[in-house]
């Protein structure tokens, strides 16, 4: 019998604030999914390249997470291990939301997609020091018992801060009556601006609300929960290289790695090209300066906001479906969702139909969110916790990039231009995905 101790229960208030940090993160995030490839265009990026310039959300976090990991094990303040680094992503990322919305005033400094480029990469870095110690710290937190709960409130929080992140310009405009219109020299209308705005702040608020609601456990009690060794841990901290750490990654990681490749992929282009492909498509326009052009770029932010709230929804229920049947099956089963209702997409002619898809996008989003962290974390050592889970990002980051340098490619050479062809590739994509789920072991290592 191991003489491991097992980490306490948690109540449920406890596991929310753990994660409710998120939700702050997840609505900025949401914001610069819904609204920086229309800023770029503007700025006059060519929309076949704009794949090039989100190439700075997975470069970002293969550099940056698994060295925030990796030190986040080794850190203990009087703020925890991995709350500073959450606090000091969270506050880049404010930064960068309130400066990204106001190109007019740096274009006069710097050359405007030079400017876009940076406050984009800016933005995706500040974002990716926050996202890996959060991830980390749930696992950090809960017990084997109350793994699936910790992620499945952390996907419901995340998935709301997209709600309301990806709905909050249409709301601006058509209830509060901002305008959607660019005036002469303006980049970035104001619904957009106020949005950004508004969700740096929340960011902000969320982020601290997690650090003065959680405490992490110290390192002895960390260490006594983990059966951790902590001369042991800090002979490993000089003698481990990070290649060595890599080669002894475990085997699920690997096998997690061609799902992760199809959920990356379809998601990056539906993300990045969802605004051109649903303007060309229902409001039949690819003047990226035309009000009809905002109109549709709201619009994908409501469709954003349907998938996210779908997840929301899913993610209550989510944990129960895996009761009843398994991992691997609620996995498989929520990709082929995904799958059909991005593919539905090119069927619907009508903008309010646009939202039924989505709700099975969102379902693909839930378990994509949750389902690879829920198995990887049991089956990681806990002193490695963050650096493997900053590691395990290379199987994020590294679709997006493929997907990043193909995308404008097979939109010209195969789809003659036409977006909406790459969300229907997208879908197909999700729906391999669900068969590779097969070649994932969901049993904890002994």
């Amino acid at each position: 019998m191991s003489n491991k101790s097992l980490k306490p229960d948690l109540s449920f208030w406890q596991i929310w604030n753990l994660s409710f940090g998120f939700l702050g993160v997840q609505m900025g995030f949401a914001l610069q999914n819904g609204n920086v490839s229309r800023i770029l265009q503007n700025l006059g990026a060519d929309v076949h390249h704009l794949g090039y310039f989100w190439l700075a959300a997975p470069i970002a976090g293969i550099i940056i997470q698994p060295i925030i990991g990796g030190a986040s094990d080794f850190t203990w303040n009087k703020l925890g291990r991995r709350i500073p680094y959450i606090i000091g992503g969270a506050i880049c990322a404010t930064l960068a939301m309130f400066l990204m919305p106001k190109a007019e005033i740096f274009i006069s400094l710097i050359p405007p997609m030079i400017f876009g480029g940076i406050m984009l990469l800016f933005m995706d870095a500040s974002f990716n020091v926050t996202f890996q110690p959060f991830r980390a710290l749930v696992g950090d937190m809960v017990n084997d018992k109350q793994r699936d709960l910790g992620y499945s409130v952390q996907s419901f929080l995340i998935n709301t801060g997209q709600v309301v992140g990806s709905a909050l310009p249409f709301f601006l405009a058509n209830v509060l009556g901002l305008s959607q219109k660019l005036a002469d020299g303006q980049k970035v209308s104001d619904n957009v601006v106020w949005s950004f705005y508004i969700g740096g702040a929340t960011l902000m608020i969320a982020v601290l609300w997690t650090a003065f609601r959680t405490k992490e456990y110290p390192p002895k009690e960390y260490a006594k929960y983990n059966n951790i060794d902590l001369e042991a841990k800090e002979e490993s901290k000089n003698e481990d290289s990070f290649i060595k750490t890599l080669l002894s990654s475990p085997k699920v990681m690997i096998q997690l790695a061609a799902v992760q490749l199809c959920s990356w992929v379809a998601f990056y282009f539906m993300w990045v090209y969802s605004t051109p492909a649903i303007a060309q498509h229902i409001w039949n326009t690819v003047d990226t300066k035309s009000e009809e052009y905002n109109q549709a770029g709201d619009w994908v932010g409501m469709m954003f906001a349907a998938y996210s709230l779908s997840a929301a929804l899913f993610s209550v229920i989510m944990p129960s479906l895996i009761k009843l049947t398994s991992r691997k099956i609620v996995y498989a089963g929520a990709l082929v969702c995904g799958g059909i209702g991005l593919i539905s997409i090119s069927y619907i002619n009508d903008q309010y139909l646009l939202l039924i898809p989505m709700v099975g996008v969102g379902i693909a989003w839930t378990a994509i969110l949750a389902m690879p962290f829920s198995i990887l974390s049991e089956n990681l050592p806990a002193e490695k916790m963050g650096v493997y889970m900053g590691i395990f990002n290379i199987t994020i980051a590294g679709p997006q990039i493929i997907a990043g340098l193909s995308g404008g490619f097979i939109s010209s050479t195969f789809f003659e231009g036409n977006t909406v062809g790459l969300l229907t590739m997208a879908g197909a994509i999700l729906i391999l995905g669900a068969f590779c789920v097969s070649l994932v072991s969901d049993q904890k290592k002994a």
